[in-house]
């Protein structure tokens, strides 16, 4: 092989691997014609003394079942390979196992978009990848919570009466259902013998009136409760998507404690109370009111006044948008970690905006091909949530 082939291929892989604090930076692929396959990809950024540190995890949309534990320098620490692709995320529990939302194979096919976001086939599984429980529902979608007292919180999709469907308000009728139907939601808590402790029928205490869908939407799902959690003081967080809205909900009696509508979010993602009493939140950004240019926030609000007081935005807003999942976390150390889901970038931010760890996750695979034809075409390193970590939180990781 002569000197100058050598050289040609010495400089291919530096271009496309290179060591940057400790970590390392990859191109997926050349491919013409995948624009992210042509930006860098791993640990990009790693501010270790500002960095909160710790380990991060994800599971990839795509990914075929394989949840990722990964160090602060990118390196995967710890790796599980579930028996059905993620429908959802995967979270830590507090007894060291895996807690896994994954895709059920046989679903129930709703309408076109749910095979997008349903889960609905729930794993525990051990570090060591030993099933210890599990648990299905095939009306599964979006979000599930698994409780500290061991219990499942999670969103089902189930038909509006009829009389009820008919007050939808918003929305586009010509993209309606061919048979009229309308989904909307459910929540459900059942316990580790699968026996429904708690339900909530959206129908039982929102007027439709009260919550109009977006006009660009379709009314096959209302108001689409993408994301849950629960306060100290027991109350269930929900996102109502297609509407824009984040609702507090009494576990006694089911009725809404507070809302906060479309003049605070927009389309946004899993709402979480902070230690100050806030709700932290993922404002994706569509269709956000007087905005030509749709970019992704980061916000704190106040939810007896709805104030806003705190906010993340990057300083060229349209570089920070997610129009789909994503998640925010609040770390020990006062930084938020954000996961901007659409293009698998999972980054760190200090109360003054300042980007001191950032990872874009290398895994790029299609969705099963009844989506990709069409529904969601391409290669895709998307995640809906991930979480980080610290290291005493999994003393059993070496």
């Amino acid at each position: 092989m002569s000197n100058k082939v050598l050289l040609k291929r010495f400089n291919e892989v530096l271009c496309r691997h290179f060591i940057l604090n400790g970590g390392y930076v990859t191109y997926p692929t050349p491919d013409p014609y995948f624009t992210l396959g042509r930006r860098p990809a791993g640990l990009t950024l790693a501010n270790k003394a500002k960095s909160f540190g710790g380990y991060t995890l994800f599971t990839p949309q795509t990914s075929g079942g394989k949840v990722y534990l990964i160090d602060e320098d990118g390196n995967v620490a710890h790796q599980w390979q579930l028996p059905v692709r993620a429908g959802r995320d995967a979270v830590l529990l507090p007894n060291g196992n895996l807690g896994y939302n994954g895709s059920h194979r046989t679903s129930a096919n709703l309408y076109p978009a749910w095979d997008l976001w349903h889960g609905g086939d729930f794993y525990e599984v051990t570090p060591e990848n030993d099933v210890v429980w599990h648990y299905e529902d095939i009306f599964h979608h979006h979000d599930a919570q698994w409780l500290a007292n061991g219990n499942l919180l999670y969103t089902t999709a189930a038909p509006l009466p009829a009389e009820i469907a008919a007050r939808v308000t918003g929305g586009d009728p010509r993209r309606d259902a061919p048979d009229g139907i309308i989904q909307s939601d459910v929540v459900k808590e059942v316990n580790r013998n699968g026996e429904v402790v708690w339900e909530w029928r959206a129908w039982e205490h929102l007027a439709p009136e009260d919550y109009p869908l977006h006009d660009i939407f379709d009314r096959r799902h209302w108001p689409m409760i993408n994301g849950l959690s629960v306060t100290r003081s027991g109350l269930v967080l929900m996102s109502l998507r297609t509407t824009s809205g984040i609702i507090a909900v009494s576990k006694a009696n089911g009725g809404v404690v507070w809302h906060a509508g479309p003049d605070v979010v927009a389309q946004q993602h899993t709402p979480i109370e902070l230690n100050n009493g806030s709700i932290l939140v993922f404002d994706n950004g569509n269709l956000r009111p007087g905005v030509t240019s749709p970019h992704s926030t980061v916000l704190e609000f106040d939810p007896s006044t709805k104030t806003i007081t705190w906010l993340y935005r990057d300083i060229f807003p349209p570089a920070f948008f997610s129009p789909y999942m994503g998640s925010a976390q609040r770390l020990a150390n006062g930084n938020t970690f954000i996961c901007e889901s659409a293009f698998g970038r999972l980054f760190e931010v200090t109360p003054q905006g300042e980007t001191v760890w950032e990872y874009v996750i290398p895994y790029f695979n299609e969705y099963p091909t009844h989506l990709s034809n069409g529904v969601i075409p391409g290669k895709h390193n998307s995640a809906f949530r991930a979480h980080r970590y610290s290291a005493d939180a999994i003393p059993w990781l070496k």
